[in-house]
């Protein structure tokens, strides 16, 4: 039998959506939480069982690239983990890459897009574009995989087969952040190789980039820290301003990367680490439900959280008038 998801019937109530005080719809997933020692603090669900994390995957990809010898500092490092919203500062960093290798956009394989941001969007329509590589919001880690490839003299044009020596490396860097072995290999929307694993290896893997020091004794960590911290430094780079993990990570110093189908992974300056999976694919409640696991966990403050809802698109309308909310609701 193939790999799948946890079922419905392992799966928890993790947030509702409530409208004129009615729930109108709820929302089920796991989730798991670590404490600063690396210890299971909260389990909810089916943890244990694997996922594809999808765009969560991105850190470990991203230190994967710095440890093929691929020199990324700063926005740059930033960008090869980022699901960008393609704004014009996101485009001309990901150039900056690919000027790396003496490439072109036309080297990126990553399927033709719009950018996210819709000001972004309206203006590329407005000036006669049509969608493109450079647009979709995994260009950046593309464009460092096709630098390390430059780095090491590996084949450009098969950068995203399974088998490639750049894919090998990056399979390597997870089991080894993950301390699990991949149980099943897929495509990902951008074309990448993703790889299943538990929430709670995940986690693991998460809070180990999270918590690494650039005095580490191993390059492994120290290019972890590298990443970490100037993912903190430059947060409007791995999503977008006004988005929500740029605002997660400005505002609470949280590092926190979504990804499709309702997969969330988030690590207070403690270490405490929250992944979770929305079992509908919805990302809609994915934040609101990690935050809250961090504040009951006492890695955030409830306050800072609660004033940051607001941001957050949270609102239930009517009429364009707020009525109800999407909110956690777990046990």
């Amino acid at each position: 039998m193939s790999a799948a998801v946890f079922s419905g019937a392992e799966a928890v109530e993790l947030a509702v959506v409530e409208r004129s005080g009615f729930v109108e719809s709820r929302h089920v997933g796991s989730a798991v939480v670590l404490g600063p020692d690396g210890a299971i603090a909260r389990s909810l669900g089916a943890p244990e069982k694997p996922v594809f994390p999808r765009s969560t995957m991105k850190p470990f990809q991203a230190v994967a690239i710095l440890g093929a010898g691929v020199a990324l500092e700063g926005a740059r490092a930033v960008l090869a983990t980022a699901s960008h919203a393609g704004t014009p500062a996101h485009l001309s960093v990901v150039r900056t890459i690919l000027a790396q290798a003496q490439l072109s956009t036309d080297a990126l394989l990553c399927p033709p897009d719009w950018p996210l941001d819709s000001a972004a969007r309206d203006d590329a329509i407005r000036a006669g574009e049509q969608k493109q590589p450079l647009f979709m919001n995994c260009s950046g880690k593309h464009a460092a995989m096709l630098v390390a490839c430059r780095v090491n003299g590996w084949p450009l044009e098969s950068y995203l087969d399974p088998q490639h020596p750049l894919q090998h490396h990056i399979r390597d860097t997870v089991e080894r952040l993950t301390g699990e072995k991949v149980v099943a290999t897929g495509v990902d929307g951008c074309g990448a190789p993703v790889h299943a694993m538990s929430l709670v290896a995940l986690a693991r893997g998460i809070q180990r980039i999270a918590t690494a020091s650039d005095g580490s004794p191993f390059a492994l960590y120290r290019n972890a820290a590298l990443l970490k911290n100037a993912v903190l430094a430059d947060g409007w780079a791995i999503d977008g301003p006004g988005r929500a993990n740029t605002v997660v990570i400005d505002e609470l110093g949280v590092f926190a990367k979504g990804g499709a189908e309702g997969v969330m992974v988030m690590a207070a300056p403690d270490g405490t680490t929250v992944t979770l999976k929305m079992l509908d694919g919805s990302l809609r409640a994915a934040t609101v439900v990690g935050l809250s696991l961090l504040a009951d966990a006492g890695a955030v403050d409830r306050a800072a959280v609660d004033a940051l809802l607001p941001r957050l698109d949270l609102a239930v309308l009517g009429r364009g008038e707020p009525v109800g909310e999407i909110r956690a609701a777990y046990v």
